[in-house]
């Protein structure tokens, strides 16, 4: 009876197939991600620095968000706050006065989320320029 142990072999790890895997996941995503669009909106913020005149245009429109995230689309309150309801009061405004500029001019203590909904659906509706309303800082 033979009680010694005998030599046992080193495991091998072949990294062949697992090398193959992580090349065609890497090629997936490379070409996955050029296909990802994100909507862009261009926005023009103002300078707080420079305090310069900007043409007087004959009729902005002007969203203005308060602090309770109620939307005013030229000083006119909507009946809610759902954004399918900014989109037809845009609409309406954008039929009545064709190639204005938009403006949203939000509260300090408005949300960042009604700010942002505002500028979607502005941009939904083929607004591309986007003004931010800002009041200059008193310098002291």
């Amino acid at each position: 009876m033979n009680l010694s142990n005998p030599e046992r072999e080193e495991p091998e790890i072949n990294l062949t197939s697992l090398i193959d895997v992580v090349l065609l996941l890497l090629v997936f995503f490379m070409i996955t991600t050029s296909f990802v669009r994100e909507s862009k909106i261009g926005i023009h913020l103002p300078e707080a620095s420079s305090a310069t005149q900007v043409e007087a245009i004959d009729r902005p429109m002007v969203i203005s968000v308060t602090a309770q995230g109620t939307y005013l689309v030229n000083g006119r309150a909507l009946l809610d706050n759902r954004p399918d309801t900014l989109a037809t009061a845009i609409r309406l405004l954008a039929k009545d006065n064709p190639g204005t500029q938009l403006t949203v001019s939000a509260d300090a203590e408005a949300s960042y989320q009604a700010v942002i909904t505002a500028m979607d659906v502005a941009g939904k509706q083929g607004y591309n320029e986007i003004n931010l309303a800002t009041v200059q800082k008193d310098s002291q």
